[in-house]
């Protein structure tokens, strides 16, 4: 049996379903739903602490007692959030239009003191004692708790309830390899059945909607009929908790809250622009399922076009037109769609079939989104507050004009650039088949010092003040504008591990990784969930990079891409006490370095074979960072790097960010 890590203490529990009271009214205290003894974080320690020391009972009696604590403090949270948005709800309603503004602005406010208040009132005692941080959010989001809780099971005999665990922790991790063979055991074993691998996280609106699809393909309408409105009634409780989640306090990008320091509107206008972007993003959130990395299409619409034929097999064609009007809500000009309604009408009759509307509360939620979005789009356009639209279906004319040409010019690039790619990597690929001898050696073809042909870019360092050869620091490769935007590319498409096959520290367990490469930054913004300019501004500096270097060091052969890769590293503040060493071993990555005869060869275990690699520097603005060059004698140089430029030292706290890119000859790609 693999068994999972002895992990921080401190980790995030998975989603337990908050349970939505019914009909939220003012003066309904929160009582109902009382806070836990002991926070989740605590009951989790707890958990693998025993876990560590082999006590099976208790890792399973903590472990589900801090199941159940996050399940009481979510729910907690949104029925506080629901229930004051029901209590404050129109207080400025009905002011006299004719008021002057400062007393409209006045009612405003008053409504927002008035809500403020009540999530003051009906909040646990001592919040700090119940907040989570990201990272327990992150582990969270991985189910880490079933795969103690599968150790555990396994080691009491209880295997059902293991295979249970393995199940719901293999769902959201499918490439965990360890987990896949603990299941083919849990398999072969007696006494196991194939209804025990059940997921004990599954969302109940995805679960319906999977039951419904299925009885719709075996031509089962009555049976598709029953669980597809099922999913469309969990749809919007799933719905309703999701929204209640992006009302929390601001996110601030990295390090931005140091230099923050808007006025009054602004600040409200950049908090409520990022909860209306969260609050759309659940459109994304409700339509992923678990280890898959694409969210189903269109997945509210498409529950009522299966419901329109559905209702039609079953004979109920007011159902049919019903769902079929709704359906056109979202795609008006969908043509099958319109041919069944066309159908439906002339069976059962104009003057029956006319009076019928479509979903009253489907109505009202296209209301809601589309005003949030003109909303979200509208400060895209006039504030540069990056909005994704997850929904196909948004109407043209709700975007901008000036937003839809530069949305259209993006798009195009994006496809320009995929195909550029793909051809790079097949003239690569052709490369490598044609070339049948050594490549040349590429110190002999080097003369140091050409034009770095970027307006801007100046060198500051060269091989001679770094102590050795084919080195160099150029400075203004990247304006502070360009940073920041990586940046903020960084921390929205970087995952953990990334680059790292899969390890999250993998040089020492003083620091974290995040990563994304060029490929995967444009494959996000293609797909709506990054802006598209981030993306094509990551590929263009790698590209500007590249021929920087090339006039640079005047090479003869061109340099050939062979991976870029955008890295965040933050180091763990509570490991960082008495640490004077470098962040990590000193290492070479393209080769492996014979001193005597001063050469270094391209075979393995060298990670890779590369001939040039090439960092530029993300630290947070205003800081420096230590980078070291190494050689045969130790550190041969060193230099403070900022902005555009690259470094770390260990012991320093706080987050850097940087990518690295590899260059070379195609034969060794």
């Amino acid at each position: 049996m693999a068994v999972p890590p002895l992990l921080p203490l401190l980790l995030a529990l998975p989603l337990v379903r908050a349970a939505l009271p019914s009909g939220l009214v003012p003066g309904l205290g929160p009582a109902e739903v009382p806070l836990p003894a002991q926070p989740p974080d605590a009951l989790f320690a707890a958990g693998a602490e025993a876990y560590s020391r082999g006590d099976w009972p208790a890792v399973v009696l903590q472990m589900e007692r801090a199941l159940r604590a996050r399940a009481a403090v979510r729910a907690r949270l949104v029925r506080c959030r629901l229930l004051c948005a029901n209590a404050t709800v129109g207080v400025a309603e009905g002011a006299d239009p004719q008021l002057e503004p400062v007393l409209r602005d006045l009612l405003f406010f008053r409504g927002l003191l008035r809500r403020a208040a009540c999530l003051r009132g009906c909040g646990p005692p001592e919040p700090s004692r119940y907040v989570l941080s990201e990272e327990l959010d992150r582990e969270f989001s991985k189910r880490s708790p079933y795969n103690y809780l599968q150790v555990a099971y396994f080691k009491m005999n209880r295997p059902a309830q293991a295979a249970a665990a393995a199940h719901t922790f293999f769902m959201a991790n499918p490439g965990h390899q360890e987990m896949r063979q603990n299941l083919e055991y849990y398999q072969a074993m007696a006494g196991v059945r194939d209804d025990d691998f059940t997921d004990l996280e599954a969302k109940p609106h995805l679960s319906e909607f999977r039951l419904g699809v299925r009885f719709y393909t075996e031509e089962q309408p009555a049976a598709a009929i029953l669980h597809l409105e099922k999913a469309l009634e969990e749809y919007f409780v799933a719905d309703t908790e999701c929204r209640a989640f992006c009302e929390g306090p601001y996110d601030y990008e990295g390090y931005n809250y140091l230099e923050y320091n808007a006025d009054l509107f602004q600040a409200i206008t950049d908090h409520y622009m990022q909860v209306l972007s969260c609050k759309q993003g659940c459109v994304t959130e409700l339509a992923s399922q678990p280890g898959r990395e694409k969210p189903l299409e269109d997945f509210l619409p498409s529950h009522f076009n299966y419901l329109q034929f559905a209702y039609y097999n079953n004979g109920n064609y007011e159902k049919a037109i019903e769902c079929a009007k709704t359906y056109l809500l979202f795609f008006p000009n969908d043509e099958v769609m319109n041919q069944n309604l066309a159908y439906y009408t002339a069976v059962l009759g104009e003057n029956l079939a006319g009076p019928i509307q479509p979903r009253e509360e489907i109505q009202a939620y296209r209301q809601r989104s589309l005003m949030e979005k003109e909303l979200l789009f509208f400060s895209y356009d006039v504030f540069g507050i990056p909005f994704v639209d997850p929904d196909t279906w948004t109407p043209e004319e709700v975007i901008p004009k000036r937003l839809r040409e530069k949305q259209k010019v993006e798009r195009e690039t994006a496809a320009r650039i995929s195909e550029e790619i793909g051809n790079l990597m097949k003239e690569i690929e052709t490369l490598v088949e044609e070339k049948a001898k050594e490549s040349a050696d590429m110190s002999k073809l080097i003369r140091e010092g050409g034009p770095l042909v970027y307006e801007g870019a100046s060198v500051t360092m060269n091989s001679k003040a770094l102590n050795g050869s084919q080195r160099v620091v150029v400075d203004g490769v990247l304006s502070a504008e360009e940073c920041r935007e990586l940046q903020r590319l960084t921390n929205a498409a970087a995952s953990a591990g990334d680059g790292y096959r899969g390890k999250t520290s993998p040089h020492t367990p003083s620091e974290t990784f995040y990563g994304v490469t060029v490929l995967k930054a444009l494959k996000l913004g293609q797909e709506g969930k990054v802006p598209l300019q981030s993306a094509h501004l990551y590929y263009n500096v790698t590209e500007k990079v590249r021929h920087m270097m090339e006039s640079y060091f005047r090479l003869e052969v061109p340099l050939h891409f062979s991976y870029s890769h955008l890295v965040c590293r933050t180091a763990i503040d509570e490991k960082q006490e008495g640490r004077s060493d470098n962040s990590h071993e000193v290492h070479v990555d393209n080769c492996i370095l014979n001193a005597e005869a001063l050469v270094c060869v391209k075979e393995p275990p060298a990670y890779t074979f590369r001939d040039y690699r090439y960092w530029w520097c993300l630290p947070p603005e205003g800081t420096m960072a230590c980078w070291p060059w190494v050689g045969r004698s130790g550190v041969e140089g060193q230099r403070k790097l900022s902005w555009g430029q690259h470094g770390r030292s260990g012991g320093d706290l706080g987050m850097r960010e940087g990518c690295s890119l590899w260059d070379g000859d195609p034969v060794l790609q």
